[in-house]
């Protein structure tokens, strides 16, 4: 029969389009779902089941990369706490309302949104540990206002949350964790900012328009992945490490999949201190001084992303203070690169330091190529509970 079909030029053709596709199912992990959507190894661990809603802690054992799974936030002894109120008091949060649940709750805690809401908070909230904050199902809003902050905490999933026109914060005292008085420091404006935390998973987000920047990993941070985010209209998008001088950053460790960067996003995509960072299956569309930085001798592992590169201006992706140094660490893996992007620091795949996951942590990259279809749903979904999101 084989040979019979070989005989037919139309028979050809079909065996050669089997093929080819074939060899790209095996090299690309990536899923088309029965609806049409090819979806990522995080996305396909839940988004194909339209009773995610029943199971909402089913979203916790499918984080990937350096925050391993998220299996602390489940369990029978989690508290499901749901927002009613939009209102926001730094110092007597009222029940109800998004800081009332990260102040008054204790112990583990899954929090949605009754409805669609914006917040605009006083000052910013202090996230504790063992918190999930799931978006999922309500478009929720948090700008105008102080953003999040994680101090001193772990085990915390931030998902589906579109946070946006953060403002600058003075020193001064906030309810946080326990009901306790915590008096912060000035805050630049971030989105979510992190300090000395750890096992922090941020998924599904869409992070624009932050005075500072949209997400801060410092002052010993670590075991942190950021994945599945829509980053748009900023200047400065994400920092990893906290200063030159801060050398306890040397222990970070921090995985950056699936996210989108643009329209209009101009540095630190990210900006690395110190630490090892996983750069891995993200489209760039275009950027301004440079894609992705780093400082202090840095760990960056680029892989398998699509970096457009602007029209007009820079088309080299990368930025290195210490580019006259030969050891140097910002490698490039298989990324595609194309309207003329560069990247100045590709090594042989041998010389590249390996991310070194543990199980719960390790993943599968998929193809460069797979990249546009992998990342077409980063950001905040607007999931039915009516079926899949």
């Amino acid at each position: 029969m084989i040979s019979k079909c070989i005989q037919m030029a139309s028979c050809r053709l079909a065996l050669v389009l089997t093929i080819v596709i074939t060899m790209l199912t095996l090299s690309s992990p990536v899923l088309a779902s029965s609806s049409g959507k090819v979806l990522n190894v995080i996305d396909e661990c839940w988004r194909l089941n339209p009773k995610w809603h029943r199971n909402r802690q089913e979203l916790a054992k499918c984080s990937i990369g350096y925050a391993g799974k998220m299996t602390r936030n489940v369990g029978p002894d989690v508290t499901e706490y749901v927002v009613t109120d939009p209102s926001d008091d730094a110092m007597n949060p009222k029940p109800g309302t998004l800081r009332y649940a990260m102040t008054n709750v204790g112990g583990k805690k899954w929090v949605t949104f009754e409805r669609d809401m914006k917040i605009k908070l006083q000052r910013p909230l202090l996230v504790s540990s063992f918190t999930t904050i799931d978006g999922r199902g309500a478009s929720i809003h948090i700008a105008g206002g102080a953003c999040l902050l994680l101090q001193r905490v772990t085990d915390v999933i931030i998902h589906g949350l579109r946070i946006h026109d953060c403002l600058a914060q003075g020193p001064g005292p906030v309810r946080g964790p326990d009901a306790k008085i915590v008096n912060i420091g000035h805050a630049d404006g971030d989105a979510i900012r992190m300090l000395s935390s750890s096992k922090i998973w941020i998924d599904h987000n869409t992070l624009y328009d932050c005075p500072d920047g949209l997400i801060d990993v410092t002052r010993g941070s670590t075991d942190v992945t950021i994945s599945n985010n829509w980053f748009r209209y900023q200047n400065k998008v994400m920092l990893l490490g906290h200063d030159d001088g801060f050398l306890r950053d040397r222990n970070m460790k921090v995985t950056v999949v699936f996210n989108y960067f643009g329209p209009n996003c101009h540095q630190r995509m990210p900006r690395v201190r110190f630490g090892y960072a996983h750069v891995v299956n993200n489209l760039y569309q275009g950027w301004g001084l440079y894609a992705i930085g780093g400082s202090m001798n840095p760990s960056v592992k680029s892989q398998a992303n699509l970096f457009i590169a602007p029209k007009t201006g820079n088309k080299e992706v990368v930025w290195n203070k210490n580019s006259g140094d030969t050891s140097s660490n910002l490698w490039s893996v298989n990324d595609i690169f194309e309207n003329g992007a560069s990247f100045n620091q590709q090594r042989p795949n041998n010389a590249v330091a390996k991310p070194n996951y543990n199980q719960e942590q390790q993943f599968e990259v998929a193809d460069a190529i797979s990249v546009r279809p992998l990342t077409k749903t980063s950001g905040a979904l607007r999931c039915s509970k009516r079926s899949t999101c």
